[in-house]
């Protein structure tokens, strides 16, 4: 057994779960003895190196070690040792002293030199309720969304602005202006456009919300405005101070680019007191292959509610974007099942939605969604306006107990759209 550092492992009964995160790993590697490798994950990622140093003493690492507290083989073998690649399942604890309750240094700690490993993936994380509680969490989250825009209990529904780029602060706000009246709950830039050039942060804020005003007008019903603020951390606020001044009421980011430690900042800072949206541009590259990078859920769940979105972007299993319903539901989970008292975050599928799959989508995650639809409201043959009142006649179907087909019997936007 002195193959084994005896400091680097564990059972999960012998540690005290409020005092360390248990990351889990799917890896896959050609060694001939998987267990010791494990060992090597855990002390990579906390007190070691390659090879031991004089003051990594047995009660340094007591405190501060990883541990590995589960390693199986998959299959299991027993009496069989297998040539080639080897498939295995590690746990490791790691000590929540080492850090604070922040994304960045997590992810360096559960996630840093050991991606360069090759086929190591962080499939799931479970934390303690003192690190949870050192988060922001969702400022407005479900029930403050809800109560703003009087919209108690039906799905909500939202509208990016198309085309992507390219438009002036004037055409955005006349876009802002139809689908608002069309009866769509939030519009949002869309994540190709920030503080352009030819239409900046304050412009376009400035417009739209004279729009969100005169729809609010004509139909009684509020409209949130959620504006692209994403750039280096030090213009994400100066982006966020100038739309706060321009009658902003939400704001967006493209999280994964920008940082979950810049989307932590806004949801604490005292200037800003405003939902989150967040997008998932970029996240792809860190959660789609199945050998590496972190699983959807953690990125596109768990860590968002953790830093403060309010909404969380990701793309439709029924959409134009490849995922499996099963990670689709993880992610779901990881926004809004009980986590230590902290307000669930509205889950957003999107990417190719159209009114056809609306019924579809509300069977399989419920009414606390926002539904975002981007071409099939402005490619609409009717226009913009018809586009977004067709995307409310679907849920409206829905909501009554109808059929698509059905509730578009006296319904002529969604009837065109349905027959698209």
């Amino acid at each position: 057994m002195s193959t084994y550092r005896k400091e680097l492992y564990n059972i999960y009964e012998g540690v005290n779960h409020e005092d360390y995160i248990l990351a889990s790993y799917i890896v896959s590697a050609d060694t001939k003895d998987f267990l010791r490798l494990s060992g090597e994950i855990a002390a990579e990622q906390t007190t070691g190196s390659w090879i031991p140093v004089p003051l990594e003493t047995p009660e340094l690492m007591a405190k501060h070690s990883g541990q590995v507290i589960n390693a199986f083989e998959v299959p299991d073998y027993t009496y069989f040792l297998p040539g080639g690649k080897r498939y295995f399942v590690v746990e490791v604890a790691y000590p929540i002293c080492n850090y604070t309750s922040q994304i960045p240094m997590l992810l360096t700690t559960v996630i840093g030199n050991i991606s360069l490993m090759g086929d190591l993936k962080l499939v799931d994380l479970k934390f303690p309720k003192s690190f949870v509680d050192g988060f922001p969490g969702p400022q407005f989250g479900i029930s403050g969304m809800r109560k703003f825009l009087n919209v108690p209990t039906r799905p909500l529904i939202n509208n990016m602005i198309k085309p992507c780029s390219g438009l002036s602060p004037e055409q955005s706000a006349d876009l802002f202006y139809e689908v608002a009246i069309g009866g769509v709950d939030i519009v949002k830039d869309d994540e190709l456009i920030a503080n352009a050039c030819y239409s900046s942060v304050a412009d376009r804020v400035k417009l739209c919300m004279e729009m969100e005003k005169r729809a609010f007008e004509e139909t009684g019903e509020h409209t949130y405005y959620a504006v692209n603020i994403t750039d280096n951390p030090h213009h994400v606020m100066d982006n966020a101070r100038a739309a706060i001044e321009a009658g902003a009421n939400m704001l967006m980011l493209n999280t994964i680019t920008a940082g979950f430690g810049t989307l932590q900042m806004l949801a604490e800072s005292d200037e800003i007191n405003l939902p989150l949206l967040s997008h998932p541009d970029y996240a792809g590259a860190v959660s789609w292959s199945e050998k590496s990078g972190v699983s959807a859920h953690l990125i596109l769940g768990k860590f968002l509610r953790l830093c403060g979105a309010d909404i969380s972007v990701y793309p439709t299993n029924f959409g134009k974007l490849p995922i499996t319903v099963e990670q689709v539901a993880k992610i779901v989970f990881n926004l809004q099942a009980p986590m230590y008292g902290m307000e669930g975050v509205w889950p957003m599928p999107s990417g190719g939605m159209t009114q056809g799959m609306v019924a579809c989508v509300m069977e399989d995650m419920g009414n606390d969604i926002v539904i975002g639809a981007g071409a099939a409201i402005h490619a609409h043959p009717m226009g913009s306006e018809a586009g977004a009142k067709s995307f409310r006649q679907a849920v409206d179907a829905v909501m009554e107990g109808k059929s698509l087909r059905e509730g578009a019997k006296d319904c002529k936007e969604l009837t065109v759209a349905l027959d698209l």
